[in-house]
């Protein structure tokens, strides 16, 4: 299937999983529009505590399944009905062809398996602290929910360029940042092998995200119009026409150089790390896994080795980080590297 095909999908979540932060559970529901609609959601484990994620559930039609406290099998009992659910709809609804998990659980492995031999794509959303590796080599996807943060310095961020009243004015009624922050993720995740990616699925997929979604809110009377506006202000896209079509792409060096950071070196390491660590702790996440971070680094930083630094091993960069006070290093059952955020 190219990245352009939109699939269609029922998320089951697993909120002892998700958290319980409006920004975590957007995330997820982003990640999985990005991909596709979402024509049925439910929640497992909804409970008070969850009360101020009722707006974004009841927006997006997503049905709760409450937590019942009775006895130790409760958990054990939610998990039964999310897979019974799961299984009911493969079996009686021909639209939706894809599933989304948000759980690390390997107790769902199993399902995970008799929903591919359906022919169902499975995509599975967890934190990496509670991901379970036979879980996410089982799903046709995974996605950790801490990549969505990003590790980018604030001075790689969207920013504009000196601006007219006119233009301050219509960022005040669209927030057009946070409309460039939205395209450059779809980009990320839906752009082809070339880079590319039709402008008309651009749209598409804004709409599924944003629903209220209209150039016109941005003072433009047509999406390319737009397109070329954002072009122009932020530098982090580019246009591009072939003989019928608008496409769009991800600058590269352009943007790059007008948002050109500082390399990581020994004086500033502590304060990079602690600046990184502080954007995962803000979206709720209060542990996560090495390789996460490590990964976070290098999208950020692409030269970024640990040697360069002064130690041999990414570990070692933790533990000089859990002297700093900055997190503090634990394992789990697995013996896996957990980072705990201070």
């Amino acid at each position: 299937m190219s990245k352009q095909d939109k699939r269609n999908f029922a998320v089951f979540i697993d909120m002892e999983n998700a958290g319980g932060k409006v920004a975590m559970l957007n995330s997820i529901i982003e990640k999985v529009k990005i991909r596709g609609d979402i024509l049925l959601g439910k929640c497992y484990g909804y409970s008070e505590r969850y009360e101020n994620l009722k707006e974004v559930l009841l927006s997006n039609t997503f049905q709760a399944v409450p937590s019942l406290k009775h006895g130790v099998s409760q958990k054990n009992s939610l998990d039964i009905q999310l897979v019974i659910d799961a299984l009911e709809v493969a079996f009686s609804n021909p639209l939706i062809d894809s599933f989304c998990i948000v759980s690390g659980d390997s107790d769902f492995t199993p399902l995970v398996g008799k929903l591919k031999s359906m022919g169902k794509f499975v995509m599975g959303i967890s934190r990496s602290e509670v991901a379970s590796q036979i879980f996410i080599n089982a799903c046709n996807e995974f996605v950790f929910l801490e990549a969505a943060v990003s590790a980018e310095p604030e001075g790689k961020r969207a920013r504009s360029t000196p601006k007219a009243k006119a233009e301050q004015a219509i960022e005040h009624l669209g927030g057009i940042d946070e409309l460039q922050r939205i395209i450059d993720r779809i980009l990320s995740e839906q752009a082809d092998e070339n880079g590319l990616l039709y402008a008309s699925t651009l749209k598409d997929t804004l709409l599924r995200l944003r629903p209220d979604f209209s150039e016109k809110n941005y003072g433009q009377t047509s999406f390319g119009k737009l397109l070329h506006h954002l072009e122009k202000r932020f530098g982090h896209i580019k246009t591009v026409s072939d003989e019928y079509s608008l496409l769009v792409r991800a600058a590269t060096s352009e943007a790059d150089e007008a948002g050109q950071v500082e390399t990581i070196n020994k004086e500033n390491f502590v304060q990079v790390f602690s600046e990184i660590f502080r954007r995962y702790k803000d979206e709720g996440f209060e542990r996560v896994n090495p390789s996460i971070v490590k990964a976070a680094i290098q999208s950020a930083y692409p030269d970024f080795d640990e040697k360069q630094i002064g130690f041999r091993r990414f570990s070692d960069v933790i533990k000089r980080l859990e002297k700093e006070g900055v997190v503090e290093v634990e394992f789990n059952e697995a013996m896996t590297m957990l980072i705990k955020i201070l």
